[in-house]
């Protein structure tokens, strides 16, 4: 299984709720909130460090949760699909009420001739395109991080996806503005509906990878996107090295414009073997994939047996007749680069099930390594360094004698590593290895965290990427929105 960071290391600070503060804020919580409180321990293990649980069902809800906790100075984190990796929902043992947001996740507005929708945050990225699918409208949201991210969590994090090579991430316009409860129970919309704006500060941007420190985002309008067909191409090679060599090879070529993914899975990635699909919201998220094991498996008169190597998916969008070309391109472009097999899905049904296999082989790693757990991480270099920092992170993780396997959404230079560990000894020497790593992506100009985020896992790591000016400012404006520090504390840019 996956670490996931439950409670905090320190005790919140002085001057938060004591226990009888806490329990006359629940109580109050309770009248006001139509008993939408839970203190249940059955209930609460799902949602480790935290006193108690909350499911505001509109914003007003979230407006009450948020007038109680100010005034009793109780902590509140906000939760989406939890399915977050940096611990950016973790509890104070004892203290913190947890506001489960899943609850409000309607779609409000569909404005189909504007390319835009408004929705609740606790709305699935997933789900929002399964309701336009269903309705026969030909838009879609881009933005894919694992299933069950929930769009105020995909706010909260700055999320990206497999989809990043052509749509880009949260940090984008695809966020048109955001209502937010700010930390004194106010209630404030970021801008207008209208596509673009020059009126005062970027105050959506603001919210976008905030973690939740800044207020709790109750509903955002969506910047869609056309659906246009898609195919997808399989390459296999010998060496990750010319697998991530290919992929700047035909990003940087004319025919990269029609590339909407390219994922990469190293040779120990498919070992993981097909696991039934689980409910996304109880898993945190997992990098390994089954895409080759599970296409083995298949019953499809197409299957066929692919041998364990590294592995490019490449996601291809456009016209029938672009995408053939572009198919064609890449097929000369990664046998220069050592691609032994070449497939290319040719039918619409085809290139879906392929594609599904990738993004629904979510416990594949964890039954990877029986026993197991497993520390997942993620960086982001320029992708023209992505080559060097695969090749000098797995030969170190083989010197260490660690278990990994590596995938990445390697056209944006972003690639992931689970490190496996089943004893105290071995726990010690993945958490090294993973800040080699971040060193390592530094060293290549690149960053700790290219979507997971910040939250306790790669807090230490902020000052020394950002700068002691930069770090400042930010923890400036979270106290100046919030000096009472109730809203997500200890993480993010804060001290504690």
């Amino acid at each position: 299984m996956m670490d996931f960071v439950g409670t905090m290391a320190n005790a919140p600070p002085p001057g938060y709720a004591s226990p009888h503060d806490l329990a006359l804020a629940l109580r109050v919580l309770d009248e006001l909130s139509l008993r939408i409180v839970s203190t249940d321990p059955a209930t609460l293990r799902d949602y480790p460090g935290h006193a108690a649980l909350v499911r505001p069902r509109s914003t007003e809800d979230v407006v009450r949760i948020v007038t109680v906790a100010n005034a009793f100075r109780v902590p509140l984190v906000p939760w989406g699909g939890g399915t977050s990796l940096e611990g950016q929902v973790a509890g104070y043992e004892g203290r913190s009420i947890c506001v489960d947001m899943s609850g409000m996740d309607q779609i409000l507005e569909i404005h189909e001739d504007d390319g835009d929708l408004v929705c609740q945050a606790g709305a699935t990225w997933d789900g929002i395109n399964e309701t336009l699918r269903a309705k026969g409208v030909p838009l879609f949201f881009p933005l894919d991080p694992g299933p069950g991210a929930t769009i105020g969590g995909m706010i909260a994090t700055g999320c990206s996806g497999t989809n990043a090579v052509r749509y880009g991430t949260a940090r984008g316009e695809w966020f048109l503005n955001v209502t937010v409860v700010l930390p004194d129970a106010s209630v404030i919309k970021t801008r207008r509906r209208a596509r673009k704006s020059a009126a005062g500060f970027d105050l959506t941007r603001l919210f976008v990878g905030a973690e939740g420190t800044l207020g709790i985002v109750t509903e955002a309008t969506l910047r869609l996107a056309p659906v246009l067909p898609t195919r997808v191409a399989l390459a296999q090679f010998a060496d990750v090295d010319g697998a991530v060599g290919a992929v700047q090879a035909v990003l940087n070529s004319p025919w990269g414009a029609h590339l909407q993914c390219v994922e990469l899975m190293d040779d120990n990635s498919q070992y993981a073997p097909r696991v039934v699909r689980e409910d996304p919201r109880t898993l945190i998220h997992v990098y390994a994939c089954a895409v080759i094991r599970a296409l083995n498996a298949s019953s499809s008169p197409s299957a066929a047996n692919y041998p364990a190597l590294d592995t490019l998916l490449f996601k291809l969008q456009g016209p029938p007749a672009f995408i053939c070309a572009t198919a064609s391109h890449i097929r000369a472009t990664v046998a220069a680069h050592g691609c032994t097999h070449f497939q290319f899905a040719q039918s619409e049904e085809a290139a879906a099930r392929m594609w599904a296999e990738r993004k629904h082989a979510l416990g594949a790693a964890r039954a990877w390594v029986p026993g197991a757990r497993g520390v997942g991480t993620d960086v982001c270099v320029p992708p023209s360094n992505l080559p060097r920092l695969v090749g000098e992170t797995k030969r170190d993780l083989a010197r260490a004698g660690i278990t990994t396997s590596i995938v990445g959404h390697v056209g944006d230079g972003n690639f992931h590593a689970m490190l496996y560990y089943k004893n105290e000894e071995e726990r010690k020497a993945v958490q090294e290895a993973a800040g080699r790593l971040v060193e390592r992506a530094w060293s290549l100009g690149g960053t700790c965290t290219g979507e997971h985020g910040v939250g306790t896992g790669k807090k230490a790591y902020l000052e020394a990427e950002l700068g002691e000016g930069t770090v400042a400012l930010m923890r400036a404006v979270k106290k100046a929105v919030d000096p009472k520090g109730i809203m997500n504390p200890g993480k993010n840019s804060r001290r504690r």
